[in-house]
């Protein structure tokens, strides 16, 4: 038996703009599905929010996304804030995403295209656990733990 897990985000508005960008670093195939495509009137606000999105990529990236029915102040649900603090990460957010690779140069890319419009959290290099570990949050609230997966 094969088990996948894959992140699950939710939205106040901004889940198409995420999934899209996220779709601009990771590659892959972008599905979106709007609350109008499931049967709710055009004309009402929000049918044209995402009630299911996901981008997957060949490379094993995969991440959904979701807008809450009458949200729009953007970014993900949740809010709250991470940073570092006397070498300690200080944060009340409910979740991180992982991104972890065998490689530094992979992340490295990864890691580039993430940072427009994101706030470092601690800079990617390497570490006293890893050959790479760095953190960020996103343009959309969405805070990325990278490391380099011990071999």
């Amino acid at each position: 038996m094969t088990v996948q897990t894959t992140t699950h985000l939710n939205f106040r508005g901004d889940a198409r703009a995420a999934l899209e960008f996220y779709q601009s670093v990771f590659g892959g195939h972008l599905a979106v599905n709007t609350y109008a495509d499931f049967g709710m009137p055009a004309d009402i606000p929000g049918a044209d929010k995402v009630v299911f999105g996901v981008v997957a990529a060949e490379n094993g990236f995969r991440v959904m996304a979701y807008d809450i029915p009458g949200q729009s102040e953007g970014g993900v649900a949740g809010g709250g804030s991470t940073r570092r603090e006397n070498n300690t990460t200080i944060t009340d957010q409910a979740l991180f995403v992982s991104l972890s690779s065998p490689t530094l140069e992979e992340l490295q890319g990864y890691w580039d295209s993430l940072t427009m419009d994101a706030t470092v959290v601690e800079p990617l290099a390497a570490s006293a656990w890893s050959a790479g570990f760095g953190m960020l949050t996103d343009k959309f609230g969405v805070t990325w733990s990278f490391s380099v997966a011990a071999q």
